[in-house]
């Protein structure tokens, strides 16, 4: 049984994908045994109480200095003994002493078409507001393992969606997360709960 450990940020509406696909069978083998917040007011956490599942916030404002923060994240991640971590909307920057000990444990969604619109200051709504900048047709979403870079890690896997006319940055986010972020983040968790990943875990 894989037991994965969720960091979020807000909504969380990828969590949410997650839940489903185990309540449907869609993931199988696997465990949510904690979702974690940075955001108190973040209504993922709500989802997990509803779904009975250990809900924590921690906020690196609740700590006198983020080595302290990185500490907590990293002894509460533990404390659950999680196999892998999932970054669901998570907003906050991990410490290199959590990726480390992790390695090709943690995984991300990201809501474009890695290489294009990604790493710093490529988050959120600004991708999409970028993507329609750009004029570019076609977008997506890409899974991806989590190194010491931002968005640099070994791609799992990617799904194009169309950029139609008259789309607007939330309604192309819309349409990413329905078409592509729900589908290949619970297909990723799916194949590493079921041995078809040959990275995960790997040094």
């Amino acid at each position: 049984m894989l037991r994965i450990g969720v960091l979020v940020s807000g909504g969380g509406t990828n969590l949410q994908a997650i839940i489903d696909g185990v309540e449907a069978g869609r993931i199988t083998n696997t465990e949510i045994c904690v979702v974690i917040s940075n955001n108190k007011n973040a209504y993922a956490l709500e989802r997990a109480k509803k779904n009975d599942i250990p809900a924590v916030c921690l906020s690196p404002k609740d700590f006198e200095e983020r080595k302290f923060y990185n500490e907590a994240l990293i002894q509460t991640i533990d404390s659950y003994q999680v196999d892998l971590i999932v970054l669901a909307g998570c907003m906050v920057i991990l410490p290199p002493e959590l990726i480390q000990k992790y390695r090709n444990r943690i995984i991300n969604i990201h809501p474009a078409l890695i290489p294009s619109f990604c790493g710093t200051g490529y988050y959120g709504l600004r991708v999409h507001e970028k993507v329609l900048e750009r004029g570019v047709k076609v977008t997506g979403a890409t899974c991806h393992f989590v190194d010491e870079g931002t968005d640099t890690g070994p791609i799992i896997a990617q799904k194009a969606v169309e950029v139609l006319e008259g789309d607007t940055p939330e309604i192309l986010q819309r349409r990413v997360m329905e078409q592509a972020e729900w589908i290949i983040m619970p297909q990723a968790i799916d194949d590493i709960a079921n041995g078809r990943n040959k990275i995960f875990g790997t040094k």
